[in-house]
């Protein structure tokens, strides 16, 4: 599979910028070994594509259950490393699988928002994927979407073409708590570890909404 990988990410890199002139900021932050959590805001279905083009190593990711129910979609999903978990209500059984990716050092992608944007907005992030960082002391590695809504937004079927910026932040590294620390304590840290990094998501989006403007909405503006 790894070979795989490497055979189609050239061919992606080359699609997206072909005709959504994707532009990358940041590659230098991406970790190349250890484990870490990226934790991307969620714009399209492609996000998961765009986000793991620049990476260099295995990417496994955390997925909405129901695409897996799509026969030859969800082998294909599982083939590159998504596994599912369940939106509607806690999955312990996603939890697991996230908790062993990571005792193996991998890097494992959770969108926080929980799914996609309706409107383009950023949503507010859910505690999961910083209580599990919390927990087991794992960086957290904010990337930032811009653009995607508008190639792809959620209610079209085919995206369309645009302008895509990718920002990949500095690591907030996280120093893993106590395993006796009351719920309540972890629960309003993760909380608090959420907020910092739907700021530092939140940060690229104001610049980039200008650099990825349809040039057509710039001109009857002036």
């Amino acid at each position: 599979m790894e070979f795989v990988i490497a055979v189609i990410r050239p061919v992606a890199l080359w699609l997206c910028r072909l005709f959504f002139k994707i532009e990358f900021q940041g590659v230098e932050n991406i970790p190349p070994q250890g484990a870490c959590i990226i934790t991307p805001n969620h714009q399209a279905y492609a996000d998961p594509i765009w986000v793991t083009i620049p990476f260099r190593r295995r990417i496994y990711y955390m997925a909405w259950a129901k695409m897996f129910r799509i026969p030859v979609l969800g082998f294909v999903m599982r083939s590159f490393g998504a596994f599912p978990v369940k939106l509607e209500s806690t999955d312990p059984r996603a939890q697991r699988a996230a908790l062993e990716l990571l005792k193996r050092h991998c890097a494992l992608v959770i969108f926080p928002e929980g799914g996609r944007t309706t409107n383009g907005k950023l949503m507010p992030f859910k505690p999961g994927a910083f209580r599990l960082a919390l927990t087991q002391g794992i960086p957290i590695l904010p990337v930032t979407i811009a653009g995607g809504y508008e190639i792809w937004p959620r209610h079209k079927i085919f995206p369309r073409l645009g302008k895509l910026i990718i920002t990949f932040h500095p690591l907030i590294f996280v120093e893993r708590l106590a395993e006796d620390m009351q719920r309540a304590a972890l629960k309003e840290r993760a909380r608090q570890l959420a907020q910092q990094t739907r700021a530092v998501v939140a940060s690229a989006l104001a610049q980039a909404s200008v650099e990825t403007e349809d040039p057509f909405t710039a001109i009857s503006k002036s």
